[in-house]
């Protein structure tokens, strides 16, 4: 677990943020992009997921940005 405290003033700025900096780390082995969170610093226990994380065949999740429209991507960009 890697806790990367960023100052972003707007949730979807931060979300951005989140989304490129994860998916950067994509090629690094052992890395799970759809477990990525963001909360302010002052309400840590309210998360917002940046990857939707629905569970697929064969226990992959779904790869592409929270809220997606159409079918999940265990691989796929959102």
């Amino acid at each position: 677990m890697i806790h990367l405290p960023v100052a972003v003033p707007e949730l979807a700025d931060a979300l951005r943020f989140a989304y490129t900096f994860t998916r950067s780390l994509a090629l690094v082995p052992g890395i799970e992009l759809t477990g990525v969170t963001v909360s302010a610093e002052d309400a840590q226990h309210i998360r917002h997921w940046v990857f939707c994380d629905r569970l697929m065949p064969d226990r992959l999740r779904c790869a592409r940005r929270s809220g997606h429209q159409g079918r999940c991507d265990p691989t796929g960009p959102g």
